[in-house]
């Protein structure tokens, strides 16, 4: 759907653009002083946590110890991890300079490459932690040296996600590397932080008016890349990018009759929204923008949210609260029908499509276990479908990293 509108209208927005700013002025100055007590976390971190993209070192050390003492799930988790191709020490990368990825990655060339080299770093970082073995950690380097010593851009229709996709997984296995293992030379890490900053972060910090598993997935490695190059900047903007749109993906009832509209979106009429909606008209508490297309895109986007909010919360700026209602409904209303409750004929015609994926351990661990919220369909999901793996784009090996992990 065009963002664009006739000239006409144009003006009608801009008259009310103009009426609206001090509203908007008032608005600000009321959330800068409300602070933490009007239920916002606030800006960066003075002072940015290491690892603290995703995971923390707490959490590594939970999972390791869980790994040696032979408890599950973790255990059979990391041995799931270890006997996949991305823990292979023989792995070749794949670099290029320029990725092409056009619509579901039609032409590929290099997609599949780069999500899949990103995702090998971060589980050779994973393994090397709870091992120790430094093989790993060298694996991981590889691969990170080459892809920063040789790409320089994204292009076609799907570079802004293929962007965000292989740009959340990049600072998870960066960060654990860097400041868990000391053999990782300064030139190369300062050389691996210029691909983030000149390749990565400029196609992924302005955000998408796409379907809202975009703009997330952007955003999570926005925020990662932020943390990485310690830039409080870049971190600020993706918390505004990330403030802005979960409201849009995620219905509650008391949003009104009508979901949100991400900002800047140019969606002002009933219509527009319900198409942006997929056509659907019933809005109930944990609907998403995007269950009547699919549940695999929906999952894309609910565990976008998660990371970001689990890399803030490492960070010291906790946005669970400020999403935990939308989420949980969201993982909720999904779980249910995934487990096999007959969907109604008001819900997406009657039939939903693909599977969520395994996208429920890290957002369950954070409402289930640390904040308490009763979520049994999520449970009763999360715990049938352990271990997760990976989708072999953004997500992976989440059971062992978020299994019970209340650190």
């Amino acid at each position: 759907m065009s963002p664009w509108r006739d000239a006409s209208d144009s003006r009608r927005r801009r008259r009310g653009a103009l009426l609206a700013v001090p509203l908007l002025a008032a608005a600000l100055l009321a959330t800068l002083v409300a602070g933490p007590a009007g239920g916002r976390a606030e800006a960066a971190p003075t002072t940015f946590v290491h690892p603290g993209v995703l995971v923390s070192r707490g959490q590594l050390d939970f999972t390791r110890e869980q790994v040696n003492a032979g408890a599950q799930p973790w255990k059979g988790a990391y041995d799931q991890m270890m006997a996949s191709r991305y823990a292979s020490l023989s792995r070749v990368p794949k670099p290029r300079s320029v990725v092409e990825c056009g619509s579901y990655s039609n032409p590929n060339n290099g997609c599949t490459d780069e999500r899949e080299d990103a995702i090998a770093a971060y589980t050779l970082s994973l393994a090397w932690y709870v091992t120790r073995d430094s093989r790993y950690a060298q694996k991981a380097i590889e691969i990170m040296d080459a892809w920063s010593g040789a790409i320089t851009d994204h292009t076609n229709s799907n570079a802004p996600l293929q962007t965000g996709w292989a740009g959340s997984s990049w600072p998870r296995a960066a960060e654990i590397i860097r400041y868990t293992y000391t053999g990782w030379p300064q030139a190369r890490i300062d050389r691996f932080k210029t691909m983030l900053r000149t390749v990565y972060l400029p196609e992924v910090a302005g955000g998408s008016h796409s379907n809202g598993n975009w703009e997330l997935s952007m955003t999570e490695a926005a925020i990662g890349i932020a943390v990485f190059l310690e830039d409080r900047a870049a971190y600020d903007k993706a918390v505004t990018k990330f403030r802005g749109r979960v409201p849009a993906y995620i219905y509650l009832t008391s949003d009104g009759a009508l979901p949100k509209a991400a900002p800047g979106s140019g969606l002002d009429t009933r219509d527009e929204i319900v198409r942006y909606w997929q056509g659907q008209t019933t809005f109930v508490d944990g609907l998403s923008q995007e269950t009547c297309r699919d549940l695999t895109h929906t999952g894309y986007g609910l565990s976008a949210i998660s990371h970001i909010a689990e890399t803030s919360r490492i960070q010291g700026q906790d946005l669970y609260p400020e999403v935990a209602d939308r989420l949980r409904h969201a993982l909720g209303l999904h779980a249910k029908y995934e487990l096999g409750t007959a969907v109604p004929g008001w819900l997406c015609g009657g039939a939903l499509k693909d599977h969520l994926g395994p996208v429920t351990e890290v957002g369950f661990n954070a409402l289930g276990n640390r904040m308490g919220y009763a979520m049994t369909n999520t449970q009763n999901l999360t715990q049938a479908r352990r271990p997760a793996g990976t989708d072999n784009l953004f997500v992976a090996w989440e059971t062992l990293t978020h299994a019970g992990n209340s650190r």
